[in-house]
């Protein structure tokens, strides 16, 4: 058994990590103290643990008491619009722009041209059900500006045609730059994109 080419192999899995990225990782941890190797173990050992997936939007969050993450259980938030984001990290971008007050969706992935990846359909389904009782107006797709969150975007509008007549679907503006992911998007942008979103 080769421990480094199993690692290296395990590290590139990840995104945006290649073959040479996971060995330079591996070849880093053999370099870094026995100590800080074992706290990176225990992290990732007790990540189940620690964190929990929000029933509601389905985002991840540090596991407390409550059973829904902090934005769900705000009761400040307007009920009337309900964001739909590829991931965790395109909604904290959406929250460090500070400008968007509604309620969250997380898709979990992005639908590509040649027929891979998935996203929570059933659960969007269930969501919107739920949300239209409780006063949803309008669903906002904030989808990445690449041909994969397009791509997505037209599968989800096709998902809600049922709920025309009820709802308002919305896209975010083309402040965006075309081929960009939102998480990597600055504040400005987005607060940007968010005011100009458009029906879709």
């Amino acid at each position: 058994m080769d421990h480094i080419e199993d690692l290296s192999r395990a590290l590139a899995r990840f995104p945006g990590i290649g073959p040479r990225q996971g060995k330079r990782f591996v070849y880093h941890l053999l370099a870094a103290p026995a100590a800080e190797r074992a706290q990176l173990a225990e992290l990732i050992a007790t990540l189940d643990a620690s964190v929990r997936q929000c029933p509601k939007c389905l985002r991840f969050y540090n596991g407390t008491a409550a059973l829904v993450c902090n934005y769900c259980s705000d009761s400040g938030r307007d009920d009337a619009v309900l964001m739909l984001v590829e991931k965790d990290q395109d909604l904290a971008a959406i929250e460090r722009a500070g400008t968007y007050h509604g309620r969250y969706f997380v898709l979990g992935g992005v639908l590509t041209l040649s027929g891979k990846g998935a996203i929570r359909e059933k659960e969007l389904a269930q969501t919107i059900q739920e949300r239209l009782s409780s006063g949803l107006k309008e669903v906002v797709l904030a989808l990445s500006a690449t041909s994969e969150g397009e791509h997505t975007a037209d599968h989800v509008r096709e998902l809600l045609a049922p709920y025309r007549n009820d709802l308002k679907i919305s896209a975010l503006g083309r402040g965006l730059a075309t081929g960009s992911e939102l998480e990597y998007s600055d504040a400005e942008t987005l607060r940007a994109a968010l005011a100009g979103r458009k029906e879709a």
